[in-house]
């Protein structure tokens, strides 16, 4: 099954889950293209192609949500890709006004797990004087016919690079989060057999963060945050999943090793250190994901031992 058609099978699934009303079915458009689907929107006269027809309700979402964020709200969906451990229904909310929340819906015992982390996680941080990195505010959090909804405020992301230098400052202040919070477990899979005092994001991907108007960092899903990891996880995450879009999962995790020391050199740590740390880390994301039960990257076997075997033979 190509990807497109995974993804409608899987929306039609969504719109089944959070639109189960019985009023007028109202039109929506599969945007950009049905052969290209990435969002479901409320139809608009300049959509292309065909419509969609959605059931409206008092037992919908968008009924839901109008109701706890005090306004009359209208939803795109997110055409989610398939294959993800912690794939879920994803919603922009938008008021008359405006876009109002990101809105995160937990279908599964996992994905209900990692949106309650995620909630608990932002409550603390927004406890935390930050001075570098801007995280969502939580305007909801509660439950819906049995499903999880957390609804975030949007965040005023800007196009364009974010500087190597504002990247390091924000994995820094994230990694001595832990001198201003209690401890903070992550959900299963989150820190795997590392060890360390420090904390960080577990997902700090270039899709997950942009530059401010005001020259800070805005960072997004925090779902995999966790305390307890050495420092420097969250750079040598960083450089996979950017490696990842130029090469296989061997030949990334092998260049993650390469590029140790100028990948964490700016956090204080030598070249041994450096090492150490991406090892660690490329052991914790194999762990991850088995406790996820899914492997994106192909078995531990192609692309981690490898690694590791190589380390192991250094003198």
């Amino acid at each position: 099954m190509n990807d497109a058609r995974a993804r409608l099978r899987y929306l039609m699934e969504t719109v089944d889950l959070l639109f189960p009303g019985d009023g007028v079915a109202r039109p929506y458009t599969l945007l950009p293209h049905p052969l290209l689907p990435r969002r479901l929107a409320p139809r608009a006269w300049w959509h292309p192609g065909a419509r969609i027809m959605v059931p409206s309700g008092e037992d919908t979402i968008e009924t839901y949500l109008s109701e706890v964020l005090d306004a009359p709200i209208r939803t795109v969906l997110h055409v989610r890709p398939a294959g993800r451990a912690n794939r879920k229904p994803v919603l922009e909310a938008h008021a008359p006004d405006g876009p109002t929340a990101f809105v995160k819906i937990g279908d599964t015992a996992r994905v209900r797990e990692l949106v309650a982390h995620e909630a608990r996680t932002l409550a603390l941080l927004a406890d935390t004087p930050l001075k570098t990195v801007v995280p969502p505010t939580v305007l909801h959090h509660g439950t819906w016919r049995g499903l999880s909804v957390l609804a975030l405020a949007p965040l005023p992301v800007l196009r364009g690079p974010v500087p190597a230098r504002l990247r390091t400052e924000a994995i820094g202040e994230i990694s001595r989060i832990t001198d201003r919070l209690p401890p903070v477990p992550a959900v299963p899979g989150g820190t795997g057999v590392s060890c360390g005092g420090f904390a960080w994001h577990g997902d700090f991907s270039p899709w997950n963060i942009s530059r401010a108007a005001d020259g800070r960092l805005l960072v997004w899903d925090w779902e995999r945050f966790a305390t307890g990891v050495p420092l420097g996880f969250d750079a040598v995450h960083h450089f996979l999943q950017r490696a990842l879009r130029r090469a296989d999962p061997a030949t990334a995790a092998r260049a993650c090793l390469a590029q140790a020391l100028p990948t964490l050199a700016p956090f204080g740590l030598s070249a041994a250190e450096a090492r150490l740390t991406v090892i660690r880390y490329l052991i914790t994301l194999a762990d991850r994901h088995a406790a996820d039960g899914h492997a994106p990257l192909g078995p531990p076997e192609h692309w981690l031992n490898p690694v590791v075997d190589f380390e192991e033979l250094l003198p």
